[in-house]
């Protein structure tokens, strides 16, 4: 065998070792193969936030052979100050831990070590041991709001388009608040799953006719210091146009589009608004 074959045949033992070493496969909150002393990248996580982080209980033993129930329990090791976590429970799978950040938590990127272990080294598996990396920002959400200049009728809800896009890890719970308007308006908790968009109705209305400035502010349940605003302004008139625009958006327990009278009166608006115009 020359030496350009004596340097692929070890290329290929080095690979097929490799193939069949330990690893473990992590499923969330993004995905990867990892063997021992390997790191990821997981994701950004705010200051106060809890994130998770799953994996298998799969993984082959170090002649390659598939190990079902591999690894018995998920640690997370070498927490940050003022971090803390709980363990997978023994035997699931997949395995789960729950980490949680301090809302004093500083901005940074910070690692962590995961643990998966074979408890009492039963499929000979031992231990192994891989880095997490993870960004403390308070930058893990973006929202928009429409519209922000409303028209209305007196008693009229009004539906605002609430969307969220959550860019970080965590699955926490936000609130939809309204402060500055003098009426009966909705609290309204979502939640909006890590990595994910979605488009939220929330309904505003006055009892009073005047024009109202106020915010609408969209706040993580967990950390004070993750939070948008965005002010409104509301002009409420008791007009025949504006009551009737009004039913037009819409109420969320009585849909116009079961009402087909109001979707006449409101085209009857359009074109009183038109002609008056």
């Amino acid at each position: 065998m020359n030496l350009y074959g004596i340097f692929a045949a070890l290329i290929a033992v080095s690979a097929m070792a490799f193939a069949n070493a330990t690893y473990l496969n992590i499923q969330g909150p993004v995905s990867g193969v990892l063997h021992n002393g390997e790191g990821i990248y997981l994701g950004k996580v705010g200051p106060g936030e809890s994130f998770y982080v799953s994996a298998s209980a799969t993984t082959t033993n170090s002649t390659g052979y598939s190990v079902n129930i591999g690894w018995d329990q998920l640690k997370a090791l070498n927490l940050p100050k003022g971090w803390y976590s709980q363990p997978s429970l023994l035997y699931e799978n997949p395995m789960k831990i729950k980490i949680t950040l301090p809302s004093t938590a500083v901005n940074g990127t910070y690692n962590i070590t995961l643990e998966a272990v074979n408890v009492q080294n039963y499929s000979r598996l031992g231990n192994i041991t891989v880095t997490a990396y993870v960004n403390v920002t308070p930058n893990v959400f973006n929202v928009s709001v429409s519209p922000t200049d409303i028209q209305s009728g007196i008693d009229q809800p009004t539906n605002l388009k609430v969307v969220i896009n959550n860019t970080g890890i965590s699955d926490d719970p936000f609130n939809i608040n309204l402060y500055g308007l003098p009426a009966w308006n909705l609290s309204d908790q979502v939640v909006q799953l890590h990595l994910s968009r979605s488009s939220y109705v929330y309904p505003v209305y006055v009892n009073e006719p005047g024009r109202y400035e106020f915010n609408l502010t969209v706040s993580s349940t967990t950390s004070p210091v993750l939070r948008r605003s965005f002010p409104i302004t509301l002009t409420a008139d008791a007009t025949l146009y504006n009551d009737y625009r009004a039913v037009g958006q819409g109420v969320i327990i009585s849909p116009v589009i079961f009402d087909p009278p109001y979707e006449l009166m409101l085209f009857l608006s359009y074109v009183y608004h038109l002609v008056a115009h």
